[in-house]
């Protein structure tokens, strides 16, 4: 009987008009019938490579990419049938995922849609949507297709990713490919291996106070599998993250679990690449602090190496919770991953995080990472709270003194604690000299 895998096949993620990791040793793999030998050839130096396929009908190798250029074309030859994949671009590759606000599109309804769509005309960015799945276990394919950047293709993308994208590329000048695997409504449980769970019976129980919701499962690892799983042996450059509201109701884990999924991530890629991800923004939850918490969690991630969040508590409505301000979302994304990890712009590219506080008497002294030229936008530095050791907190008096901040509360005689904007609706009022804002904090 003749196999299924007679041909040579590949998964969906090669394809023409695919972008490959740029300087790196790049895994391509596929099937063929078992046993089958045949040839590969690389455009970029023409270069015969000679495959074997397993007993299984899968076959796995290895190839070196050159610096970003093409386009190239990459030959498959076998016995049964040839491929030949075109349009190949050398360059930088990012994957992209969370909920509503990564999968959100110029069609969702941005700021300045119609002009943003007309002038959507990169044919060096190249995007890869990745159709919505769920599975038990994890697959070895998926579906989705790569596209050039146009006016036509642009407004289905995501939108955060593509200022993303467009950020890079007008600085680094080199091809840069999306894959975006997003599903709306979806929490971190779902994007997460089963193998966590597995070990970690706690954030096992802690996935059952996720709400059931009408849009996507809430079945632990179901997107992983389906959505990030069969390109975990895809090189990326690093990842993009916007998620967190669907984290409300079971918000004080939430640093413990993201963290571990990004570190589950880099462990089934095999090394850690940069992740950058969106604090999420003020917005009137049903429950008080809750969304409030997910942000102070997502400001404690910055813990794990490699990583960095962008702020967005000053471009949003409290009244949406997809703002529509797309375009500096991806530009702070992009700004962090061209200091941070690209090395390639010098200036402040985060806004204050509380680092540490001093009791000096009846007042706390605030000191921030980020600080420098730190203000308000506010006449009064407003905010800021602090509490006694019955933890009681009360609205502080504050103000700037070279770039920390002063707090006291006459109900508090005594501090032991300080928090700021922890309200779930608090748009931060301090800024840096960069013009960014505060993340929402309470001490430890």
């Amino acid at each position: 009987m003749q196999s299924v895998f007679a041909k040579i096949e590949l998964p969906t993620i090669f394809s023409s008009n695919m972008v490959l990791q740029r300087t790196s040793e790049v895994k391509l793999w596929g099937w063929a019938s078992p046993s089958e030998v045949f040839q590969l050839v690389t455009g970029w130096d023409n270069k015969t490579i000679e495959v074997k396929t397993g007993n299984d009908a899968k076959w796995s190798l290895t190839i070196k990419t050159p610096e970003a250029g093409g386009p190239y074309s990459i030959k498959f030859v076998g016995k049964d049938n040839q491929l030949e994949l075109e349009n190949i671009l050398i360059g930088e590759v990012w994957l992209c995922s969370g909920q509503s606000n990564m999968e959100w599109s110029a069609n969702s309804g941005i700021n300045n849609a119609k002009a943003e769509i007309a002038s959507a005309d990169y044919p060096n960015i190249r995007l890869f949507t990745v159709q919505k799945r769920t599975a038990k276990h994890p697959q070895e394919n998926l579906v989705g297709q790569w596209k050039l950047c146009t006016p036509k293709s642009m407004p289905h993308f995501s939108a955060v990713a593509y200022f993303f994208a467009k950020r890079v590329q007008e600085e680094m000048n080199v091809p840069i490919g999306l894959i975006d695997a997003s599903w709306g409504a979806s929490s971190a449980e779902v994007w997460t291996p089963s193998e966590v769970f597995e070990t970690r019976t706690d954030l096992f129980e802690s996935a059952a106070k996720i709400r059931p919701n009408q849009w996507v499962t809430t079945e632990p690892s179901s997107l992983y599998n389906a959505m990030i799983a069969p390109l975990s042996n895809f090189k990326i450059a690093g990842s993009l993250w916007y998620q967190g509201e669907s984290n409300t109701a079971n918000a004080e884990r939430y640093a413990d679990l993201f963290t571990t999924m990004i570190s589950s991530w880099r462990t089934v890629w095999g090394y850690d690449f940069p992740f950058y991800y969106v604090q999420i923004a003020p917005y009137k939850y049903g429950t008080p602090e809750e969304g409030v918490i997910v942000r102070d969690q997502q400001r404690l991630a910055l813990g794990l190496q490699n990583t960095g969040m962008a702020m967005t508590s000053d471009i949003c409505t409290i009244d949406d919770i997809h703002p529509q301000n797309k375009q500096d979302v991806g530009l702070r994304l992009a700004n962090i991953a061209l200091k941070s990890h690209y090395k390639k712009i010098g200036n402040e590219v985060n806004g204050p995080l509380f680092r540490e506080f001093k009791i000096d008497g009846k007042k706390i002294a605030v000191f921030f990472d980020h600080a420098a030229g730190l203000y308000s936008k506010t006449k009064k530095v407003t905010q800021f709270e602090v509490a006694g050791a019955d933890g009681v907190f009360y609205p502080a008096k504050a103000r700037i003194k070279d770039n920390y901040v002063l707090v006291s509360a006459k109900e508090v005689p005594m501090p032991s604690r300080v928090r700021f904007a922890w309200k779930n609706t608090d748009m931060a009022t301090l800024f840096n000299a960069a013009n960014l804002p505060a993340s929402s904090f309470m001490s430890e």
